[in-house]
């Protein structure tokens, strides 16, 4: 019988860490980065015996035509994987041998965090197997930042009486800090039962600082203000259209229509950080003249030219000043505070959808990480593979549904309101139908999405119906969009000036 999942949430205190119990921490968080690292090779070893394995071949030649097919293929994946021990349980069981062997590991790490960190690096190895990545990264010391156990019961214990303390072992305890704005959610979580507790650590202005994070049972609070007009809005279960593009995001709903940036005011430092990585790497040239090539380079008929040298091939030894650690400090922390800016500008976002459209969604189902390739800083300034998670996941939680479709099946960018296919190039912004009108292209897009069916069709008689009352709507979030852009494009002028930029910077925060 398949074991019943009880739905969650977290819960996270500031910990009051002294100097004793962080060099205690960073020994255990140092034991646990080595036994996942150990680990997680074994895991990819394990993948390669799976696919080497003759069971793994035959059902990858097999061709699914039925039922019975297909439970022949997952029948003849699960004998390869059997075969190659490739298994949470076996790696589990490989963690606790490798600690045990390890003995220092094991005086550092109890054994539910053991067999945790073999869960950990077995869902590592799964995604490369599924296809769903292509290589796991092996932690360093600053890329390593979570510990977690399994239960309250045992390891990494929660106690909630009058002193709030984590319990990691015997001799390790550590008082939570409470925030001096208590709140009812806090409140909530921290009388919730718990389920398993987290350790982790984060680096703010170039200190850092360790927190908990209490996996409750239950579902979360839903007395906040907040929560009480999401849930108030999201009675009306209206169908949403959206289309997700690099920096926006076109919205149809029943009677409401917009088109919205990501990340709208969010500073992305770009010339602070520009700044930073030239003098990070002055300083790394200067501590590190073996491992570049020559400044100058002579060549027979050329006439002499200045040519910077570019790194040795092979070069794996870099030294570090402190110059470069400070600067590397001032960089993470201002790409830190980027990425916090955009996650909450995203968030409120998603939920400003909720509230004025619906938590029925339709949407197409994009390749983000193609738009990664191409688009580089654009994506990592503006999350839309984030913002559409966060869609997904308050969808399901408001009772609604996010549901995608195929893009080649569909090609809305490309289709009329005749059911026509005409090809247009990404620069074209405005659609102009066949029919005579013209609308911006994500809009229509949006529009077009909310009538594809269940078989990722588009009912295109539907959509010719309901377009006359639609049209309206439509054109003024087209408008409402120009002027907002016009706005913007003006401010970024007026900023480029030297003078005027600190006090963009300041109304931007």
């Amino acid at each position: 019988m398949a074991r019943v999942k009880k739905p969650s949430f977290v819960t996270e205190f500031e910990l009051i860490i002294t100097s004793s119990s962080e060099k205690e921490l960073d020994a255990r968080f140092e034991a646990g980065r080595q036994l996942y690292n150990a680990v997680l090779g074994e895991a990819m070893v394990r993948v390669q015996q799976v696919r080497k394995a003759e069971p793994y071949q035959e059902a990858k030649k097999l061709k699914v035509k039925t039922e019975e097919d297909k439970k022949l293929r997952n029948e003849l994946f699960s004998t390869a994987r059997k075969q190659s021990r490739f298994s949470d349980f076996e790696l589990q069981e490989f963690a606790t041998i490798t600690a045990k062997n390890a003995k220092w590991i094991v005086e550092k790490l109890d054994s539910h965090t053991i067999q945790k960190i073999g869960t950990r690096a077995f869902k590592a190895a799964e995604r490369v197997l599924f296809g769903k990545a292509r290589k796991v990264r092996f932690k360093s010391i600053i890329a390593f930042h979570s510990l977690e156990g399994k239960t309250n019961a045992s390891g990494i214990r929660f106690f909630g009486s009058t002193d709030c303390y984590i319990k990691w072992g015997s001799n390790l305890v550590l008082p939570i800090r409470f925030p001096d704005k208590w709140n009812e959610v806090l409140e909530y979580g921290y009388r919730s039962p718990v389920k398993y507790c987290r350790i982790l650590w984060r680096e703010i202005n170039g200190k850092r600082r360790w927190y908990v994070q209490l996996i409750n049972e239950g579902i979360p609070y839903k007395e906040t203000p907040a929560y009480k007009l999401h849930n108030k809005v999201n009675s009306n279960t209206g169908l949403v259209g959206i289309d997700l593009n690099v920096s926006n995001v076109a919205v149809v709903g029943d009677n409401k229509a917009g088109l919205f940036p990501f990340a709208e005011n969010v500073p992305t430092f770009e010339q602070e950080i520009k700044t930073l990585q030239r003098k990070m790497e002055r300083s790394r040239r200067a501590t590190n003249p073996e491992n570049y090539e020559p400044d100058f380079e002579k060549k027979a008929g050329r006439s002499n030219k200045r040519k910077k040298g570019k790194v040795k091939k092979g070069s794996r030894r870099w030294k570090q000043s402190s110059a470069y650690k400070k600067y590397a400090r001032k960089k993470r922390e201002l790409e830190r505070r980027k990425a916090v800016y955009a996650k909450s500008q995203n968030r409120g976002l998603a939920n400003k959808i909720f509230r004025e459209f619906g938590n029925n969604i339709k949407a197409e189902k994009v390749s983000v990480k193609a738009w990664q390739r191409r688009y580089g800083k654009a994506i990592s300034n503006t999350s839309p593979s984030f913002f559409q998670s966060e869609l997904a996941r308050k969808a399901e939680s408001a009772g609604g549904q996010f549901t995608t479709f195929s893009t080649q099946k569909t090609a809305l960018s490309q289709t009329h309101l005749d059911g026509t296919r005409i090809k247009k190039s990404l620069s074209e912004r405005v659609h102009k139908d066949v029919s005579g009108f013209e609308m911006h292209r994500d809009l229509f897009s949006a529009y077009l999405a909310r009538f594809i069916n269940d078989n990722d069709e588009l009912n295109v008689s539907q959509a010719r119906r309901d377009w006359e009352r639609t049209e309206p709507f439509l054109t003024q979030a087209w408008s409402e969009f120009k002027m907002a852009s016009a706005k913007t494009s003006s401010f970024a002028r007026w900023c480029h000036f030297p003078r005027r930029a600190k006090l963009c910077r300041d109304e931007t925060a």
